[in-house]
């Protein structure tokens, strides 16, 4: 058998001849005696400015292999050295995941047979169209069997340029898709590394993911030197993800900063196939919240006998695949769905539901003269309509979740279209109970004028309209049962979101059901109408708030356009009211009309100005430098490790401008001249986590917390190695001075409680 150093010297040499050969090879395809290399296009033409995609095809002898971008103990990476027109740029090689090839005691990371090598390209934005532009490339490969031979091909590929979108090229479109699916995909999960002194052990929490699907699992890494690529890679698949162990390589006395590669999972089912994420884990002692060090700490293989620590036995079946853990115990799961209620109960009482409540109690009363059976199913049918918008956001948010996607509580309101339909649905619910327009005879068929049917559908749209505006807000105990739910399967997950819907219906559900309750509520009169006209203001107020949150999302043009919406909404509105005492014809137009009027309002959303803009918010930095409250800076992981690194104590805000209970804090709490000199004689660095557009790295960051959405506040005392604390979600600036410990000898005789 040769030994690893022979081996690894004759890879020098043949690195050394690698480099020297001459290049005499210019015909496209090239054929050798082990490989035929190929420069094709995903196009027929280039078109100025837009990018496209060309492959190296590599078809290789059988029994031969060439290699990946990290080759494992022996072999060379191909590479290509690309001589391009003027103005022309090539991204890197995008690698298709390897296969582990073993020869003797080492193991490499290559390819049999045929592979594609994709690389984008990006012409200039001027090009002239009567002449084609010609593509070079030195492709340089190992290919290896029993023995290795560097070969090397300069190819051209001549390329038309069009004035117009280009066509695929039929005969090379099926294989850049099938490549597609070989490259890894974006890694939608938490990943982090711990080390021994020998040990490696990676590992990839996947909230939403089904991990029993999964029969095994290998990682490749990108970098040499991070383990033995000999050694057994022991996978361990549980309910919380993935865990894998392995002897540490080379560099093992140097610190790691990160783990980078690809993660390959032979997934299980009607269609078994394979799946590929690219990696990039941090150190355990990256993670900013002792929740998420326990949750990866709870995700680790359970200890062996005699093996107390470093153990990492793999739990098999009678089959030899792997074993799933189980689920979260039961115990728990109630525990998480009281605290679901009891925020959904708290929710009623927020400032964004409120309204809402408040014509739920005028319903209520209206409804008192009916029979008891009919209020019964008024509260039922409300029930419904509470749970059954839930069920339809948590299936969103956990799809959605499962997917890949970085979201969390309240993602809807961080799209700006959805942002502009609900100040939409607010004003209409306005000028209804201003008396603009009613459809219906029920008072309260608010469900956008939805009642019929002795209102009953008015009762569902109201459950499902106070769901809706409750999504902005986040009540005490709830940031905890819906941090629990994301990171359990589905049905758990469903049931959870359920819970809090029951306990935000629980309270009209109990008056429908207890009619006694409805003695110590005013008589009806005629004071509802003036109290039910009174509301819509509420209404009014909600919708410039939505509109001051598009200020944050779109810009002045976003503005416009919504603005424009609204008036349509108000002339819809008027159309519908001004025709009804016409003939029947006179109504049909102005039913048509109106739908007409409406449709023109709803077109707006569509327009680009209503794409999130990803710059930072200078208005809301001026405001904050020239406020009373302390001076933040945006938050950053970076800018919070730099922090921790110094032992600076640091206070974060995880806000968002949709969420009324944050700016309720922010007003009452945060916003005060005592506090900002608090704030600046204990040094405290105050970061501002703005999640009011789509954010991963902050929505990472709540999930590390056990969070999944916002309000969230963290404070790090001085120290390096000081530990978070978690405030409360509803705060005052007592409250956050006391839970901070930070009352000074003057402020003492000072507090004052609420």
């Amino acid at each position: 058998m040769i030994n690893k150093p022979t081996i690894r010297l004759a890879g020098l040499v043949l690195l050394i001849l690698f480099i020297a050969l001459p290049s005499v090879l210019h015909a496209n395809p090239v054929v050798t005696d082990n490989t035929q290399v190929q420069l094709i296009s995903e196009v027929k033409a280039v078109q100025a400015g837009q990018p496209f995609w060309v492959a190296l095809r590599m078809t290789i002898r059988e029994g031969w292999h060439t290699y990946w971008r990290n080759p494992g103990d022996t072999g060379m990476l191909s590479t290509l050295d690309w001589s391009l027109p003027a103005g022309f740029t090539a991204e890197e090689i995008q690698w298709p995941y390897p296969e582990r090839i073993v020869y003797g005691e080492l193991i490499n990371y290559g390819y049999h047979g045929l592979v594609h090598l994709l690389v984008r390209i990006t012409p200039p934005d001027q090009l002239a169209v009567n002449e084609p532009v010609a593509l070079k490339v030195d492709a340089k490969w190992l290919v290896c069997a029993d023995i290795c031979i560097p070969e090397q091909a300069q190819l051209t590929l001549e390329i038309p340029v069009s004035e117009t979108t280009p066509p695929f090229d039929e005969q090379w479109m099926s294989a850049f898709a099938k490549t597609r699916q070989l490259l890894p995909k974006t890694n939608p999960w938490t990943s982090y590394f711990t080390t021994t002194e020998n040990d490696l052990r990676l590992q990839v929490i996947t909230p939403g993911w089904s991990a029993g699907r999964v029969k095994n699992f290998e990682f490749f890494p990108f970098e040499e030197g991070i383990f033995e690529y000999a050694a057994p890679q022991t996978p361990y698949v549980h309910d919380k993800g993935f865990t894998l162990t392995i002897e540490r390589g080379a560099f093992r006395n140097i610190p790691l900063e990160r783990v980078q590669g690809v993660l390959v999972l032979h997934v299980e089912g009607e269609n078994e196939h394979m799946e590929a994420f690219r990696i990039d884990a941090l150190p355990l002692s990256a993670l900013v919240s002792p929740a998420a060090v326990t949750l990866v700490q709870q995700a680790a293989p359970p200890p062996a006998a005699n093996d107390p620590v470093q153990s990492t036995r793999t739990p098999v079946d009678e089959t030899g695949a792997l074993v799933e853990s189980p689920e979260a115990p039961l115990g728990s799961l109630k525990k998480e769905l009281f605290l679901a209620f009891l925020g959904g109960l708290i929710l009623n009482f927020m400032p964004c539901v409120f309204p809402i409540l408040s014509i739920k109690a005028l319903s209520l009363i209206d409804k008192s003269r009916k029979a008891p059976w009919q209020v019964r199913r008024h509260g039922l049918v409300f029930t419904a309509g509470v749970l059954s918008c839930f069920a339809i956001i948590a299936g969103l948010l956990i799809a959605l979740r499962a997917g890949g996607a970085q979201i969390g509580w309240g993602f809807q309101l961080q799209s700006p279209i959805f942002v502009t339909l609900l100040a939409y649905l607010m004003f209409a619910v306005g000028l209804s109970l201003s008396g603009a327009f009613a459809v219906g005879g029920s008072l309260m068929g608010l469900g956008s004028g939805l009642a019929a049917r002795g209102g009953y559908s008015g009762s569902f749209f109201t459950g499902v309209l106070a769901t809706l505006v409750a999504t902005p807000c986040s009540a005490p105990f709830m940031g905890a049962a819906l941090g629990f739910a994301l990171t359990q399967p589905w049905p758990v997950a469903l049931s959870i979101f359920q819970a809090l819907g029951v306990g935000l219906a629980f309270p009209y559900l109990v008056m429908s059901f207890f009619p006694a309750v409805f003695k110590y509520l005013p008589k009806p009169g005629t004071w509802m109408v003036r109290f039910k006209e009174f509301l819509a203001f509420a209404m009014y107020g909600t919708t410039v708030w939505l509109v001051w949150v598009l200020t944050l999302q779109t810009g002045p043009a976003g503005i416009a356009a919504a603005l424009t919406g609204l008036v349509a909404i108000a002339f819809a509105a008027w159309l519908f009211s001004s025709t009804r005492e016409l003939t029947r014809h006179g109504r049909l137009v102005g039913n048509v009309a109106t739908v007409i009027t409406v449709v023109v309002a709803l077109s707006f959303v569509g327009l680009p100005v209503f794409q999130t803009s990803d710059a930072k918010n200078p208005t809301a930095t001026q405001q904050n430098q020239a406020g009373q409250g302390p001076v933040w800076e945006p938050f950053s992981r970076q800018r919070l490790a730099e922090l921790r690194a110094a032992g600076r104590p640091v206070f974060i805000n995880f806000t968002a401008a949709w969420c009324i209970t944050c700016l309720v804090n922010e007003r009452v709490a945060l916003s005060s001249a005592r506090l900002a000199a608090v704030f600046a004689e204990k040094g405290i660095v105050y970061l501002k986590a703005d999640w009011t557009n789509y954010d991963p790295e902050i929505t990472q960051v709540l999930s590390e917390f056990g969070r999944s959405g916002v309000p969230l506040y963290v404070y790090y005392a001085e120290g390096t190695q000081a530990e978070p604390i978690i405030l409360s979600q509803l705060l005052t600036e007592a409250v956050v001075l006391q839970e901070l410990g930070l009352f000074t000898e003057q402020l003492v005789d000072e507090r004052v409680y609420y």
